[in-house]
């Protein structure tokens, strides 16, 4: 391992992910998330992934990010793409955005306005979405703004408006009744939309019973997290593997790491492992969280450093303990959720989190960028 450590990325279960859900939400179809670089496994592999199982949405969060995919696949590559930029456009970048041949998200009358004016500046109608705020007070028109657009459908002028959408803030709780209230006000919204397709659901909301719209934005279930409360049905995309680097042995009462917060009450035997924080660890994880060696939970000793953990590896056989031997963070006995429970967030913030310095494996082997665009 170069540093100590491997992130395993199976692109073959990612695209497995992609079927399941848009075999379960059919017939709406389903738009890839890959917004903070495919979440940190990668936008271009995801893309090219998705791409191959017939996926032509794609959702970025900011246009820097739609900027370098395009940079990256190339722009003949992503011409069969419908690339959506989630958080709309800041005053000042439509004229890059229309270049890119991107479509913005329309979240306020400002950027509204803004992008009329860019498709009047240029010639012709540009493409976008529109998105309302049913509820999460966060993105998309409040009620005021909206009730103007509704009654001065002018500013919609030169705008060719490809969807209407919201979203969900409760949907990975499938009995909160905030999604039944979401749900009623986007219809209420959409009635004023006849002929607009539409999507509301995301990962948690792809696998709510009713049906799904239009089109679904899938984003952490691709990359196996669980979409919602429950059993997962998704697969694992991601392992990450360590290698002990030191073993030592302490006796009772001797402490370990900075602030030594752990105090052994017997002789213990102490691995180190050359992943911290800087790789995506989170710092909670101290005498929370464990890796796993040999089929057996070895818990955190102390603190998460920048660079390395301290394993409590007494339990462990001695024979799995040497320099270099494995440890699992993330696979079949600690999956990425169980990992980010430990640790008191959400997988989303792990999988984001997860550093430069591991050893990357792709399997199987990166397709070809141009291999699913059969645009002329």
């Amino acid at each position: 391992m170069i540093g100590g450590a491997r992130l395993t990325i199976d692109l073959e279960a990612l695209a497995a992910n992609y079927r399941l859900i848009r075999d379960r939400v059919g017939p709406a179809q389903v738009a890839g998330v890959v917004k903070a670089n495919g979440y940190g496994l990668g936008s271009a592999e995801v893309v090219r992934t998705l791409a191959a199982q017939g996926c032509r949405h794609i959702c970025v969060a900011v246009l820097g990010e739609a900027e370098e995919l395009v940079g990256t696949l190339g722009a003949d590559a992503c011409r069969g793409l419908d690339i959506y930029v989630l958080n709309g456009l800041l005053p000042g970048s439509e004229g890059l955005c229309a270049r890119l041949g991107v479509i913005p998200v329309l979240n306020s009358l400002g950027q509204i306005q803004s992008w009329s004016a860019q498709a009047a500046a240029m010639g012709r109608r540009l493409p976008a979405v529109l998105q309302v705020d049913t509820g999460m007070s966060r993105m998309g028109l409040p009620e005021d703004e909206l009730a103007l657009l509704l009654d001065t459908p002018a500013l919609l002028e030169g705008i060719d408006l490809r969807l209407l959408i919201s979203h969900l803030a409760c949907a990975d709780e499938g009995d909160d009744p905030a999604n039944a209230m979401q749900w009623s006000r986007f219809q209420k919204v959409a009635r004023r939309f006849p002929d607009v397709p539409l999507a509301l659901d995301n990962s948690g909301g792809a696998f709510l019973r009713r049906a799904h719209f239009d089109l679904v934005r899938a984003g952490i279930a691709l990359y196996g997290g669980a979409p919602h409360d429950g059993a997962n049905p998704m697969r694992p995309v991601i392992a990450l593997e360590a290698a002990i680097a030191q073993l030592r042995s302490i006796p009772a009462g001797a402490g370990v790491g900075y602030g030594l917060t752990f105090r052994a009450d017997r002789p213990t035997r102490i691995a180190t492992i050359p992943v911290g924080y800087a790789d995506g660890l989170p710092r909670s994880l101290g005498n929370r969280g464990a890796g796993w060696i040999a089929g057996v939970r070895a818990p955190i000793a102390g603190r998460v450093s920048m660079d390395s953990i301290t394993l409590d590896v007494t339990d462990v056989p001695e024979d799995a303990l040497y320099p270099g031997a494995p440890v699992e963070l993330i696979g079949p006995h600690q999956t990425l959720d169980q990992l980010a429970a430990d640790a008191g967030t959400i997988s989303y913030e792990i999988l984001t989190q997860l550093g430069r310095r591991y050893q990357r494996v792709l399997l199987p082997a990166e397709a070809d960028a141009l291999s699913w665009n059969t645009a002329p």
